[in-house]
């Protein structure tokens, strides 16, 4: 299921065509009644909407010779003089208008529950994307192809129901009246004017396309700048980086500017165009016309109608070129949606996967390999027991392979080689919601949501009561630090928990994890960022958080974990040693002389004290 292979920065976009079949069954849905009546009655509006616009130039023309005093037609038979006929064409103009409101009106809710469907749609997706995955992206460039891709949905729709085919529909009227009322060489030179209309517009259009796709891509990479600048507020302060952020951001800005004038440039060229073609054949069309008003073949309404319906039909052929240059930035922009969507899940649930039933929490690695490229192995045969209820430490320098132990304890990833099982179930085999239910996991550095502090210790389990969020803040002994806080539980956190020092962050994690109870806690180095006394204040709460549960610490500081079942001495992806602390002492190898060396250290800095 890897794909490592594909650019998590550029997930390949799906074409114009997969885009509208992805979004047309949102039109009409499987099962929701409502849906498809608001569409049935739009298209009902629509059609009232257009046979009313294309019959108000008849009225117009009738009011214009009634007045110039030339032979009487449909007048004649609907007995009104020319105030009657003008009230009727003005009725005539306004029902148009309510139709066509009254058609957006319906609709407008299919369009929002298509883009409130998709928005989750994506939203999910992303969550299920493998750890490989997020751990490469770019937060600024997918939140701005999510929030493109979303905007278009509803006015794709819009395109598909309510705008190409009544625009053809409009035009083939006109057409089909010319012929009949005019002669056909009328009728020609508004199919000629409307398809080089159409043509040029095409054209033009694809061309812009290109021009505008950069134009995003700069945009992207932009706002992915600025926003990855303020995320690193802190660092971008402790190098005094100001100038080389703003400078970074600038130089992305400039490659957008450039292109943004590109893209302002051909517009003006395609509207231009537009201008031109769609004048020339309105200008013809009335000259002809006046030589038939000049012949006596045609009445000056007659030649009123004609000017009304060029006029009418230039209207939407405007719109059609606003519209084409929208849909098919639209198509780009949920194109780029799609193919995030089609971006697979390297990690899935199998078929027949099964509930994580968790006895005691024993833990097996079974010759467990791993490597997150073939190329470089990570873990080259793990083979290690973690008896219920016991508590392990994993140690080794960096890159030996104990983080990623952790990772692929909670399925972030699956192992290459060998197997993992929780009381005899291979992880792979039962499913990651339950897998993730029965393991808690405190990392080095907790990260906050910018909400209050309820929210955040909540968060371990949503639907515990207030008393369950503090009976673990006082677990984690951070109850009266919050009671003290000027709003209590509902102090807003800040941006990642910014507002709250190291240790404070880490007893909130710590309570969230305590509330969720789960019977495998994980701690990532929990203690390793924090300063000596306030280590040991929260190791204390994390020895208290691990009993009655089966313990895996991943640990640096070696006094930490003195006290463990069992400690694991890793090196290189293999384990070096294994024992308690004091028989890894006694034998005297890589454990005893790290321990050595962390104890100058520790006896140093408290010296230097």
């Amino acid at each position: 299921m890897s794909n490592s292979s594909t650019d998590p920065h550029a997930p390949q976009a799906a074409s114009g065509w997969q885009t509208i079949r992805r979004v047309a069954p949102y039109l009409w849905p499987e099962g929701e009644t409502w849906v498809k009546r608001r569409v049935v009655m739009s298209l009902l509006f629509l059609l009232a909407a257009k046979v009313i616009s294309v019959s108000t130039p008849f009225l117009y023309k009738e009011a214009v010779d009634a007045l110039a005093g030339d032979a009487p037609g449909v007048a004649t038979f609907l007995a009104l003089g020319a105030v009657g006929l003008t009230v009727a064409y003005g009725l005539a103009r306004l029902g148009g208008v309510l139709f066509g409101e009254l058609r957006d009106a319906v609709f407008v809710r299919v369009g929002q529950r298509a883009m409130r469907k998709l928005a989750l749609e994506t939203f999910e997706h992303i969550h299920r994307l493998s750890m490989r995955y997020h751990i490469t992206r770019r937060t600024g460039g997918l939140s701005r192809v999510i929030e493109r891709g979303v905007k278009g949905v509803d006015f794709l729709l819009r395109f598909l129901l309510l705008s190409i085919g009544p625009l053809i529909l409009e035009l083939t009227m006109v057409a089909v009246i010319f012929a009949v009322v005019f002669g056909w060489t009328y009728s020609a030179v508004v199919v000629t004017t409307v398809a080089l209309y159409v043509l040029f517009t095409f054209r033009v259009t694809e061309w812009r396309v290109q021009i505008r796709r950069e134009m995003n891509d700069q945009d992207t990479d932009a706002n992915q700048k600025a926003i990855d600048s303020l995320l690193n507020y802190e660092t971008v302060k402790y190098f005094g980086a100001e100038g080389w952020e703003a400078a970074r951001y600038d130089r992305a800005m400039q490659r957008y500017e450039v292109a943004a004038v590109r893209t302002g440039l051909s517009l003006s060229f395609l509207n231009a165009g537009q201008a031109f073609i769609i004048t020339t054949g309105l200008v013809i069309v009335m000259v002809m016309a006046a030589f038939g008003v000049e012949a006596k073949t045609l009445t000056v309404g007659d030649f009123v109608m004609v000017n009304a319906y060029m006029i009418q039909i230039t209207m939407p052929l405007g719109f059609l070129g606003t519209v084409y240059r929208e849909i098919r930035q639209s198509l780009v922009d949920m194109g780029e949606m799609f193919g995030l969507l089609s971006q697979p899940a390297e990690i899935v649930d199998r078929p027949d996967a099964a509930e994580l039933k968790v006895a005691g929490g024993a833990i097996v690695f079974d010759d467990v390999r791993f490597a997150y490229e073939p190329s470089r192995p990570i873990l080259k045969g793990i083979s290690l027991e973690v008896g219920a209820g016991q508590r392990v430490a994993l140690v080794g320098h960096s890159g030996s392979g104990k983080s990623t132990i952790g990772r692929l304890l909670f399925r972030f990833y699956d192992v290459t080689g060998g197997a993992i099982r929780i009381d005899g179930q291979d992880l792979r085999e039962v499913t990651q919601e339950s897998l993730h239910r029965a393991i808690g996991v405190v990392p080095q550095d907790t990260v906050l949501f910018n909400d209050t502090v309820y929210y955040n210790i909540a968060y371990g389990r949503p639907g515990a009561t207030r008393e369950e969020v503090e009976a673990a803040a006082r677990a984690a002994k951070i109850h009266d630090f919050i009671l003290s806080l000027p709003e209590g539980y509902e102090t807003t956190v800040g941006e990642r928990g910014l507002k709250l020092s190291g240790g404070e962050k880490q007893r909130v994690g710590i309570a969230r994890t305590l509330l969720k109870d789960p019977p495998i806690l994980v701690l990532d180095e929990a203690t390793s960022a924090l300063d000596t006394q306030t280590e040991r204040d929260i190791q204390e709460s994390l020895r208290e958080m691990g009993q009655g549960r089966t313990v895996v610490t991943i640990a640096h500081r070696l006094s930490t974990i003195a006290d463990s079942d069992l400690i694991v001495v890793m090196e290189e992806g293999r384990i070096l040693e294994r024992g308690t602390h004091e028989a890894l002492l006694e034998a005297g190898g890589r454990y005893a002389a790290m321990w050595a060396r962390q104890s100058a250290e520790e006896e140093e800095a408290l010296a230097a004290e």
